[in-house]
């Protein structure tokens, strides 16, 4: 079993907050293919990275779902499009192997 984690922003780039709308044609998407999904919405995590020597920021929310096989094809593609609908240079989507107890 598969852990997908997908990170995604609450704002763009001007700092304007994403519409409500992103997030549930997102939700929707996910549960129908995948059956179900955890959302981290109730409070925004902060993602830090470094960027030309400069520490930047954004808040985003976390969907994850659980998958048997990996189709890495898929992911890529789904990671494309979040990417094109969010109007990022990048979105992280990651899996981890994950064992239920």
């Amino acid at each position: 079993m598969n852990v997908i984690e997908i990170f995604l922003p609450l704002y763009d780039n001007r700092g304007r907050r994403f519409e409500r709308t992103l997030y549930t044609e997102v939700r929707k998407e996910l549960i129908e293919k995948f059956g179900g999904l955890t959302a981290f919405t109730r409070s925004p995590a902060e993602g830090l990275w470094k960027d030309e020597g400069e520490v930047a920021r954004d808040d985003i929310v976390i969907f994850e779902v659980m998958v048997d096989k990996l189709d890495r094809g898929w992911w890529s593609s789904c990671r494309r499009e979040l990417e094109r609908r969010f109007r990022q240079d990048e979105i992280v989507v990651r899996a981890r192997a994950s064992e239920r107890l």
